[in-house]
């Protein structure tokens, strides 16, 4: 849980740039891929991501600048990029503007339960991050090269002069 506005924008800011260079790598037919039939895309997580900026933001009190939560996927990967990159400066324009460290500690009403603003926003990152890693995995099925987020990925270790690992 955030007791300090700065120590969540600064998390806000590296775990935001990781989720950009996942989108980033993403092409407009890898978003179709699923593990299953019947589960999620590539698309649609990433779509997720982007929309629950705007809707958990939004039950936390901010104003994101996000589409609606029933918003349909584009079919891009350049447009959930691009409307990531905005929804997600938003949150971080409307935590610095809006909220103090005291603040923080405030509860709201969330999915039916009383949460502190600072779990709230340790929720929205935990959220981005889980999904992130589940994009990995189909992204590595559709043939996409993995960014390294907390470190270099399979493919990156040859830039460090070593083979990957095992």
């Amino acid at each position: 849980m955030y007791r300090i506005v700065q120590d969540f924008l600064d998390d806000w800011k590296y775990e935001t740039d990781a989720t950009l260079k996942i989108f980033q790598s993403l092409t407009d037919p890898s978003l179709g891929q699923k593990v299953t039939e019947e589960g999620r895309s590539l698309g649609y997580l990433a779509w997720h991501i982007v929309l629950t900026l705007g809707e958990m933001g939004g039950r936390a009190g901010l104003r994101v600048t996000c589409p609606p939560e029933d918003a349909p996927p584009p079919s891009k990967a350049t447009e959930i990029t691009a409307t990531y990159e905005s929804a997600a400066k938003s949150v971080a324009d409307e935590v610095r503007s809006k909220w103090t460290d005291s603040s923080l500690l405030d509860e709201i009403e969330m999915y039916g339960e009383k949460w502190k603003r600072g779990f709230a926003l340790s929720s929205l990152l935990a959220h981005q991050i889980h999904h992130r890693a589940q994009m990995t995995v189909l992204m590595r099925q559709a043939g996409l090269k993995v960014p390294g987020v907390y470190g270099p990925s399979r493919e990156e270790w040859s830039q460090f002069g070593m083979p990957p690992q095992k």
